[in-house]
């Protein structure tokens, strides 16, 4: 719990992380009701720190205010998965372009970096022999929010880190049969190299083939449970 002595703004940012992280991990899933006092104690936090976190999930469409019904977190669909990847495709292409241009050798070492804690071929598991997907998860979303910093525009940052958690949430919602996701990290290898070389044609290529071959497993996962 926060002391009384942190700023509100500090209180209503870990508000709005706290609860961002409950719904793209569907710990919240999609149609769950958000019950405000719930999430009070839940989190050891105020009325308006949750209240000022829900609107901003809102206006991010993680949330959906239905009025006289109540507050609910978003559903999936595969409508929406169309429209966000178009989004991304578009948006993904022109951030990997500007960081080509843009980016310095120390965003390529942090990359370099986060790509180190990726698990060899032969082995990946979390110790039990099943694969970590979520710690490739948290990998892929650095090397993305790496990117995005490179580009150096703070308003197609902001854009991005907003769609980027709409897909995470799909991410999550198919993890379960997702299976080894090493094969997709091993992309963002290629796309520092050209990042590395200022190559921002080839930066966006790889970029695109990236999202495209996760759009095409998400979407596959969705119509197969009856989502689209």
């Amino acid at each position: 719990m926060l002391l009384k002595t942190d700023p509100p703004a500090s209180r209503s940012m870990e508000a709005y992380q706290r609860i961002k992280q409950q719904i793209v991990s569907l710990k919240l899933p999609p149609g769950a009701i958000i019950v405000e006092a719930d999430l009070q104690r839940e989190l050891g936090l105020g009325r308006t720190p949750i209240r000022e976190a829900l609107q901003r999930l809102a206006q991010e469409r993680l949330v959906v205010v239905l009025p006289r019904r109540g507050m609910f977190v978003s559903d999936i669909g595969i409508t929406d998965l169309q429209r966000l990847f178009e989004m991304r495709l578009a948006l993904e292409d022109l951030a990997v372009r500007l960081a080509a241009q843009r980016g310095t050798e120390a965003h390529w070492r942090r990359m370099e970096a986060a790509l180190a804690g990726m698990p060899p071929e032969d082995d990946g598991t979390d110790g039990n022999g099943a694969i970590d997907n979520e710690a490739l998860i948290a990998i892929d979303e650095a090397c993305h929010e790496i990117i995005y910093d490179a580009a150096d525009n703070v308003f197609l940052r902001d854009t991005l880190v907003t769609t980027y958690a709409l897909s995470l949430r799909l991410w999550y919602f198919s993890l379960s049969r997702i299976g080894d996701m090493r094969n997709a990290l091993a992309e963002h290898r290629r796309i520092l190299d050209a990042l590395r070389a200022g190559d921002a044609d080839e930066s966006a290529r790889l970029m695109r083939q990236h999202i495209q071959a996760f759009q095409a497993e998400i979407q596959a996962e969705l119509i197969d449970r009856g989502l689209g």
